[in-house]
């Protein structure tokens, strides 16, 4: 074989492969076969054994008697296969980071629902409306009385009203906030809630059912995107509540006197349609209209929560202690934590729990 040339060099040929020869000393190394040193490597160390697994978020009791049901579900609620697409699951967890708040959310069934196999009654809804900087954030969280038979639809069918007319009115209510117009963000979101009970008490009335029977009460929480934004809006009628923790220390901000609470609004009932006369078609009370638009400071922890964690928050000081402690890290706990907190459990609380948090950078 003779060689070829590249560039003006001379490329000497390649021998044509054959059988080794037995004057060589060793055969040429394969691809796949191993250098000889190799066989007299010392062997490699073995890999260090792995840690300790690290701790998962357990589902706690506070106080010196467990609560009467278990801790984890035990019978599922009757299914309809006729609705099997409006079947509600146990547990509902959102999340969210914008500018510089996070968004921690979680709604789960009580303990007394889960041992009897009884629907979640209350509804959480977060949703993103508008995009870029003008965008808003709602959450909205609704729960109706255990005992009422058309609870659970009815705070879906509140959340779902009062968030679509949100939507619709994203562009709006983002210019107001950012602007500090208090007046005009109470007025419309008054009148947004208002259409929303409305609905309620009609679909009450074609149900048969008293008001009281298919209605809940609900809280909602605006968050602009716009990091250069730190307004913080909440509304509501109903049960529930709103906390913050400040410094170390918890305040009810729907409390009289709370500072920087705005004063409440009556809101006005609705025209009652016709209903069947007797109990049914008692017209319900005018609800207490809420509302607050307060500036957050950095390290302000925002707690809106349904009527099940607002009892135990206002009325045993172990729980407001113990979340006040969990939550002094400097960074806000992931969603599995979240929901081990919200789920701390005392004895004679064992209804829903719906909450949403909001950890200010």
């Amino acid at each position: 074989m003779t060689g070829y040339a590249l560039g003006g060099v001379h490329v000497p040929p390649v021998p044509a492969p054959g059988p080794w020869s037995e004057t060589e000393s060793e055969p040429p190394v394969r691809r796949w076969d191993a250098p000889r040193e190799a066989a007299h490597a010392p062997p490699a160390e073995p890999p260090a054994a792995p840690g300790p697994p690290a701790a998962r978020p357990e589902v706690r009791h506070l106080g010196d008697r467990a609560p009467t049901y278990a801790a984890e579900p035990g019978a599922l609620p009757p299914a309809d296969p006729a609705a099997v697409h409006a079947l509600t699951p146990d547990t509902v967890l959102e999340g969210a980071r914008y500018g510089t708040y996070t968004l921690r959310a979680a709604s789960l069934r009580g303990d007394s629902a889960r041992f009897r196999g009884e629907v979640r009654r209350d509804f959480l809804l977060t949703a993103r409306f508008g995009s870029g900087d003008d965008a808003l954030v709602l959450v909205a969280l609704a729960g109706g009385d255990r005992a009422a038979p058309g609870a659970a639809e009815a705070a879906a069918e509140l959340c779902r009203t009062v968030a679509a007319a949100v939507g619709r009115s994203q562009e709006r209510l983002a210019e107001d906030i950012r602007a500090g117009r208090r007046d005009a963000l109470r007025s419309g979101l008054q009148r947004l809630t208002d259409r929303g009970y409305g609905r309620l008490r009609a679909r009450a009335a074609e149900l048969g059912l008293p008001e009281s029977a298919y209605s809940a009460g609900m809280r909602g929480l605006l968050l602009p995107v716009d990091p250069r934004c730190r307004t913080r809006v909440c509304f509501g009628v109903g049960a529930g509540g709103l906390f913050r923790l400040r410094e170390g220390r918890w305040q009810d901000l729907e409390q009289a006197g709370t500072e920087e609470s705005a004063p409440a609004a009556t809101a006005p009932a609705a025209p009652t349609p016709t209903a069947p006369a007797g109990p049914a078609a008692a017209p319900a009370e005018p609800a207490e209209f809420r509302f607050r638009a307060s500036v957050a400071r950095p390290g302000d922890i925002l707690l809106l929560c349904t009527g099940g964690l607002a009892e135990p928050m206002r009325e045993e000081a172990v729980l407001s202690a113990e979340l006040a402690a969990r939550w002094a890290e400097p960074e806000p706990p992931g969603l599995a934590a979240f929901l081990a907190d919200v789920q701390l459990r005392l004895k004679g609380y064992a209804d829903d729990r719906t909450a949403a948090a909001v950890w200010e950078a």
